[in-house]
């Protein structure tokens, strides 16, 4: 681009980018906790929240990326990454390896939450198994004398 073109840039923008993903970051760490504690009626209240969220997280994005495209960049992070090259300056950078930063760590802590969420799965499954007598013998039961044996042992230990 020419110097006359550089001053034609538009002025974009990854500020409300930023600031939803400080509210997604909060928002999943207050998800973290509920999980912890295995409070679902918090969790079940987060989700529409989540949905509008994440909604509002793809609108600004796309909005970024029409922006970078009537400037004549790629609609996505590698027109992006040009711009900036454009527009470098110690707080334009600094402003976009945080917020770069803040989306590895909501990334983070999505995946972690998936973990309790999975963990929470397997553990209600194994007890409906249980339940509903389909234990196998990776599903350990404990016997009155507190000695560990398989779920399906044909062999029941009654103290008379």
């Amino acid at each position: 681009m020419s110097n006359a073109n550089r001053t034609s840039v538009p002025a974009i923008s990854f500020e409300a980018d930023a600031t939803l993903v400080a509210e997604l970051i909060q928002d999943l760490h207050n998800e973290q906790t509920a999980l912890v504690s295995a409070d679902l009626d918090t969790i079940e209240q987060m989700v529409d929240k989540r949905v509008e969220l994440l909604q509002s997280l793809g609108e600004a994005a796309n909005q970024r990326y029409a922006a970078l495209a009537a400037a004549g960049f790629e609609a996505n992070e590698n027109g992006m990454s040009k711009w900036l090259e454009l527009r470098s300056s110690p707080v334009m950078d600094d402003a976009w390896i945080n917020f770069q930063k803040q989306l590895a760590q909501a990334k983070e802590l999505n995946r972690l939450n998936g973990v309790l969420i999975n963990k929470h799965f397997q553990r209600n499954q194994e007890k409906l198994d249980v339940l509903q007598g389909n234990t196998t013998n990776s599903t350990q039961l404990y016997g009155k004398n507190g000695q560990s044996r398989g779920g399906n042992s044909a062999r029941a230990s009654f103290s008379v």
